[in-house]
Order: structure tokens, then C-alpha cells, then sequence
């Protein structure tokens, strides 16, 4: 298949399920009346619905799935595996973490925007952690140990947080928090977000040259002028960014940066540049798809979106594991 043909079929199917996802909901309403709510203003409570509720909601679905998907294009192209998904260099854990502390200490009740920041902050904090384990000279392995070491920490501590909870009704609040969900989101976690995701998009979209490079090796790839230091500079601020506000306003959303990789790198050709944009309008796709689903399967239990993409994205890579096994035998 065509690249260009493949980005086209994708952008499609994200556009067609954008549309879906507005007019997908429990109010009630026709087609007809969404989209007359949403571009005209008619109606209070319907436009209410569509520009304060559905709006955000689709848009977050978009700008998250596309940044997992980005993210885990650019983790499996540095590391040259497969298995890399962008919670690796434990910004994830770490943006969780800041939002615990701030649902334990009541930031976030007091404070609109307190657990989105704190989030921020525990993301910023694990970047900081990583370059300073690392180390400017080391390479892709240090980064792993370095990642997984911070990843750990951010859950011992999350761990203990739940554990020193004053109240059962604040730790069902982190559970349900940690499950990842799009509900009851507005158009300030869109704009607190899609600043840092547009820094960080910017940053993983100029590495595919490098990322081309290095699938020859780091010392081919250094002599044909990329520098590895930079490289892995711009990947761990780009996946903290993306991760990172990702993680802030909608929680922890896994499997989508694992997956979508692993499924468009055969109809890429393997080449990591390409798999980069497949893989921004696959995971917007995959999570736009799953934000749909949770309100069409249980939605009066409110089903959490992450639980869903855990819940697919498990078996599917399962699957796929078994699937290149065999070919390889």
C-alpha cells in the first residue's frame, strides 16, 4: 500500500470517527440538532452539551491517541524494539504520581486545575531524573535502566500515597482517577494540554531522518552526521511533553503507544520516519474508537477508558507476539 494512500485512509477514519464521537452520547439528541448546537449555538442545554461536553471530550480523544501514537513510534525506532511503549521512561508513572499527591493532599479539590498541574510537575521531575541517571554520553540501554528505575519509584511512592490514604472515599478517588477516563473533561484541559503536546509533536516529527539512521546502528548512524546525544535529548523532552499532558488531564491510557506501532510497521515498509505519522492518525484513531465504545458498552457503570484499551490492547498484542513468533520460526 501507498504511504500516502495509508495517511489518507487513516485521516478518514479519524475524521469520520471525530464525527461519531459528537454525536455519540446520552442526551438525546438527532444529527441534525447536534450539529445546529455545535455550529450555531441553538438551543442552551444542547449547546451546552455539544461545546462544553462532547467537543473537549473528542478533541482530548484526538490530541491523546495521537500523541501515544507518536510516542510510541519514536520510543520503538530509538530502541530498535518492537516492545517499547512510551511509559518506558516512566514520565507516565511519574505525571500519576504528581496527580495522586494532589488528590491526597486536596490540591485538587481546591484548586481547578491543581491535579492537571501537579501531573505536569511529576512529569517534569521524572525528565530531570532520567538526563541526570543517564548522563549526557550514555546510550539507549542507560535510558531503559534509568526509566525503568524512575517508573519504579513513581509506583512505590503512588503505592504509599494509596496506602497512607486518610479515607476509602480518597482512594477510590485515585483508583478511579489512575484508570484513565475522557469524561467530564472541558476546554481548559484541552488548552493546559495541547501547548506542551504541540511542542512535543514538533520535537518527535524531526526525528525520523535520525530514527532512519539508526536502524543501520549508532555507529552508522554517527557517521552519517547524527548526533546520538541530541537524538536522545529531543526523544525524552518530546515523549515527556506528549506524555506527559496526556497523563495531566485524562490519566493513565495504556497499550495505545505499544499497539498501534506494531500494527502499521508492516504496511510502512518498517521505515521508522513513515511509521511516525502512521502511527499519530492510528493512535488518534484506536483512541476516538475506545472513547466511543465506553459510551455505547455499560455507560451507565461508567466504564474508564484506559480499563478498555487494556482490555483490547492486551489480547491484540498478545496476538501479534504470536503471530511474528511463528513467522520467525
Amino acid at each position: 500500500m501507498r504511504f500516502s494512500l495509508l495517511l489518507a485512509l487513516l485521516g478518514a477514519l479519524v475524521a469520520a470517527l471525530f464525527a461519531v464521537s459528537l454525536l455519540v452520547g446520552p442526551a438525546g439528541l438527532t444529527p441534525a440538532q447536534s450539529l445546529a448546537a455545535l455550529i450555531r449555538g441553538e438551543g442552551l442545554a444542547e449547546t451546552l452539551v455539544m461545546r462544553e461536553i462532547r467537543l473537549p471530550r473528542a478533541l482530548l480523544a484526538v490530541m491523546i491517541g495521537a500523541s501515544l501514537g507518536l510516542a510510541g513510534a519514536a520510543m520503538q525506532g530509538y530502541l530498535r524494539n518492537p516492545l517499547a511503549e512510551p511509559g518506558l521512561i516512566g514520565v507516565s508513572g511519574s505525571a500519576a504520581l504528581g496527580a495522586v499527591l494532589a488528590l491526597h493532599t486536596g490540591l485538587a479539590a481546591s484548586f481547578m486545575l491543581g491535579l492537571p498541574l501537579a501531573a505536569l510537575a511529576g512529569a517534569a521531575a521524572a525528565v530531570g531524573l532520567i538526563l541526570v541517571l543517564a548522563g549526557p554520553g550514555g546510550g539507549s540501554i542507560t535510558l531503559i535502566l534509568a526509566g525503568i528505575a524512575v517508573s519504579a519509584m513513581a509506583g512505590a511512592l503512588t503505592s504509599l500515597v494509596l496506602n497512607l490514604s486518610p479515607n476509602p472515599f480518597a482512594a477510590s478517588e485515585i483508583i478511579f482517577w489512575m484508570m484513565g477516563s475522557l469524561a467530564d473533561r472541558s476546554m481548559v484541559h484541552v488548552w493546559l494540554a495541547l501547548p506542551l503536546m504541540v511542542v512535543g509533536w514538533a520535537l518527535l516529527a524531526s526525528l525520523g531522518r535520525g530514527l532512519d539512521a539508526l536502524t543501520l546502528g549508532e555507529d552508522a548512524a554517527a557517521t552519517m552526521g547524527i548526533s546520538l546525544v541530541r537524538l536522545r535529548l529531543v526523544l525524552v523532552a518530546g515523549v515527556a511533553c506528549v506524555v506527559g499532558a496526556g497523563t495531566a488531564v485524562a490519566g493513565a491510557i495504556g497499550f495505545v503507544g505499544l499497539v498501534v506501532p506494531h500494527i502499521l510497521r508492516p504496511v510502512v515498509g518498517a521505515q521508522p520516519s513513515k511509521l511516525l505519522a502512521a502511527s499519530t492518525l492510528g493512535g488518534a484513531a484506536m483512541v476516538l474508537a475506545a472513547d466511543i465504545a465506553v459510551r455505547l458498552i455499560l455507560p451507565e457503570r461508567d466504564l474508564k477508558l484506559g480499563v478498555l484499551t487494556a482490555i483490547v490492547g492486551a489480547p491484540l498484542f498478545l496476538h501479534l507476539i504470536y503471530r511474528t513468533r511463528r513467522e520467525g520460526l
